[in-house]
Formats: structure tokens, sequence, C-alpha cells
């Protein structure tokens, strides 16, 4: 009887301290404070923010801790991610990923066109391939082409996409933005 206490408020004690699973219905609540710039379902409102509705959670979380930290900076995403808890983060980050997005490339256009230096992470048709990259479907071409000429200089690091981008010129830069740029994306939200 004692030893079976022992176990039973030892294991209580090891699910205390563990994290609360991501929800993306409290993650729905966060993101309307998103919604000005990304939407609520994660399509974005003007061309200077990206489109993260079906993105990877993983990435998701990731950019917004990096903004939390100061790790990346943004003077409007800065200031919204530094007043998110963790589990606001998580959350939000939640709610962005369980919409699902769909690329449809332009008619006449085919996947062996794509830009080769880009399709294993992001895919031919910009949707991402890995989960800690993001999907370039369906961006505003200056969009894409203000981050890869911020990875060029600097100024946006990144252990790949910096060694990738520095190599590029004004002309590879656009046509990749030109690319993902006409991509038709869709996202369907989540409920």
């Amino acid at each position: 009887m004692k030893l079976a206490a022992v176990l039973l408020g030892g294991l209580m004690l090891a699910g205390a301290g563990s994290a609360v699973a991501d929800d993306p219905a409290a993650g729905r609540k966060v993101a309307n404070m998103c919604r000005t710039c990304h939407g609520l379902d994660g399509l974005a409102q003007i061309p200077i923010a990206p489109h993260i509705g079906g993105e990877p959670e993983e990435y998701l979380e990731a950019q917004l801790m990096a903004f939390k930290t100061g790790a990346r900076e943004h003077e409007m995403m800065s200031v919204v991610a530094a007043g998110l808890s963790a589990q606001q983060i998580s959350d939000v980050a939640a709610w962005y990923a369980s919409h699902e997005a769909r690329a449809t490339l332009p008619e006449g256009v085919s996947v062996e066109d794509a830009p080769a230096a880009c399709v294993s992470c992001h895919g031919a048709t910009g949707l991402s391939e890995l989960l800690d990259a993001p999907n370039l479907a369906g961006e505003v071409n200056i969009y894409i082409d203000t981050q890869l000429k911020a990875f060029r200089t600097g100024r946006r690091t990144h252990e790949i996409m910096s060694d990738i981008a520095a190599d590029m010129t004004d002309e590879e830069i656009r046509a990749v933005a030109d690319w993902y740029g006409a991509v038709q994306l869709e996202i369907e939200m989540s409920e």
C-alpha cells in the first residue's frame, strides 16, 4: 500500500511539470490580434505580411519565439510577440497550423520549372516540405524578394537560407519571388 502511494505520488509529480498541450481553440482567441495583418484564416490582409494559415506549427512557433526574444526583429511583430506567453504562442501556432493550405500552379506551368534551390524545403508549389520551413505559395512577390534580400545582406539569418541567398543575384531573387507569387493559394480554415 505504501509503495503504491509513493508510485502514484511520483507519477502525479512527474505529470505536474508537463506543459499543457497546444490548444487551437485558445489560439483562435489569440489570433484575433493577428487578424488585421494575417487574417483569422491566415490569408494575409496586407502585402507586407505573410500568409500563415496552414504553415507548419513548428515553424510558426519558432518565428514567434524569435520575435519574442529579439532573435528576429520587426517593428510590429516584436511588440506583439513580446506580450504573448509561451503557451499563447504555442496555441496560436496550433490554430494557424490547423488550417489546410492548398496550392495550384498557374495553367501551363510545370513543377519541373520550379526554382531548383528552393523545392527541397519549400516544395515546387510553395507548400513546405519541412516542419521548420515556411510555405511560400501565393505570397506577394515583393515580400519574398524582401526576405531573400534580408538573408543576403545578413539583416536576417538562417543556417540554410543565409548561404543560399548570399549567392543570388537580384534577377534570381525576383525569379523565385515571381514563381511562388504566381501560385494560387487557398486556405481552408479549421473550425
